[in-house]
């Protein structure tokens, strides 16, 4: 069955450039990830992302192009942290929000706009402070006032192509163009990883038993993930019998889905950015010393601590669950529309009592979603903590586990989507 459905997707011509398309810019975004900056010490750079937790997992979404301090080492960090700015500036400015939710196209493509010029002082402060902690810590040589410029104007030059590179995927490709980006850089690390359970198999043939029980708690992570995925709450919406001339429209039921995750990966990806971004700020104030400096050290220090770290970025994945529905999901608007076209949740007054009524169900269900993103978001610790296996952490049964099997899911639905349109334009 797979098979034929490949072979029938290269036979649709539209539909193969599309993939064609994708696998290209995927494959310039690797060889980008591998083109290091001068003056780079590779045994410290590996101490580095060895000591350093945070580091290590940022490293995994920007498809190993931290590690190598390459021209796109700060990945879309700074376009979805620009993201997140506006859409949380949205709840404090009105003409913002009106721009994001009412306007149509043009007011969504006007407010990603504001995102992508926030981006470039976002990606240069984060670009400054990266490298400034690399000369700290011996990671790179000192550079001189133009070297650093020129570094600084590079890495947020490849920021910003990256940038375009999503957008390029979103607009002719296949798929979300920043999730398929994070997608790639996380399965890129795949090789490395099973030559290093190799390896370590072969000098530590001991080690099985801790392997067989990671893969085991793996699996079953795995299919929580797509069961939660997947997992919905129908509304049931029944439409009232209008009478046009002789003909009788509506008398059908049918009902609204509600996902138990209806965030998807994206409140990993802003609470990844938003934990990892006071970080390089308080690494950048380190340099001033003074008042300042102690309290930047003081807040670099906590947030290498595993614990605080661990409960922060929980804390930040609920939260973000409930404030992404809260944009992208409006119960009131779908209660206005549901009441335009006749149609009603049965035992519900229409309007304000269905919007309620809306409000109500989707937080008990998002408790669900919310709760089970923050676990999987930690969960590498707590894995890593019980088999004693270091090697995938960062790859399986978390946060990245999460991104590959939305994105793949994701991709597939709009691959047959793609199918079924054609299959019926065929009919």
């Amino acid at each position: 069955m797979w098979l034929q459905k490949i072979i029938q997707i290269f036979k649709i011509r539209d539909l193969r450039n599309r993939i064609l398309f994708v696998l290209g810019i995927l494959a310039i975004f690797r060889l980008m990830a591998n083109v290091p900056i001068p003056g780079i010490s590779a045994e410290d750079l590996k101490v580095f992302f060895e000591q350093f937790q945070m580091f290590g997992l940022l490293n995994i979404f920007t498809g190993g192009s931290l590690d190598k301090v390459s021209i796109i080492m700060l990945g879309l960090g700074p376009y979805i942290t620009a993201v997140i700015i506006l859409q949380l500036l949205t709840m404090i400015f009105p003409q913002l929000e009106r721009l994001y939710r009412e306007e149509g196209e043009a007011g969504r493509q006007k407010f990603n706009r504001y995102g992508r010029i926030l981006t470039v002082p976002l990606a240069m402060l984060q670009g400054y402070a990266m490298l400034a902690l690399f000369q700290r810590q011996g990671v790179i040589r000192p550079l001189s006032p133009i070297l650093l410029f020129t570094s600084i104007l590079t890495i947020t030059a490849g920021a910003l192509f990256l940038m375009w590179l999503g957008e390029l995927i979103s607009e002719k490709g296949i798929g979300d163009g920043v999730s398929l980006l994070i997608f790639a850089g996380i399965v890129s690390s795949v090789p490395v990883s099973v030559r290093q359970v190799y390896f370590d198999l072969q000098t530590s043939p001991l080690k099985i038993s801790g392997y067989l029980l990671f893969f085991s708690m793996a699996l079953l992570i795995i299919t929580g993930v797509v069961l939660i995925n997947e997992a919905r709450r129908n509304i049931p919406v029944s439409y009232a019998k209008r009478v046009r001339g002789t003909k009788v429209y509506g008398g059908v039921s049918t009902f609204l889905p509600l996902n138990v995750n209806p965030a998807g990966v994206m409140p990993i990806i802003f609470a990844l950015s938003i934990l990892t971004f006071p970080g390089m700020i308080a690494n950048f104030l380190v340099g001033f010393g003074g008042t300042i400096g102690n309290i930047a050290q003081s807040i670099s220090n906590s947030l290498q601590n595993p614990w605080v770290y661990g409960i922060l970025y929980f804390l930040l994945v609920v939260i973000f669950v409930y404030f992404y529905t809260a944009v992208t999901f409006d119960p009131k608007a779908i209660s206005e529309n549901l009441q335009k076209t006749g149609g009603f949740v049965p035992g519900i007054r229409p309007g304000t009592s269905t919007a309620n009524y809306l409000s109500y169900i989707l937080n008990r269900v998002l408790l669900i979603g919310a709760l089970f993103l923050g676990v999987i978001a930690i969960m590498p610790s707590i894995i890593g903590g019980i088999t004693k296996v270091m090697v995938f952490r960062f790859l399986i049964g978390g946060t990245s586990l999460l991104i590959v099997v939305s994105v793949v899911l994701e991709t597939i639905r709009q691959i047959n989507a793609q199918l079924q349109m054609r299959e019926y334009e065929t009919i």
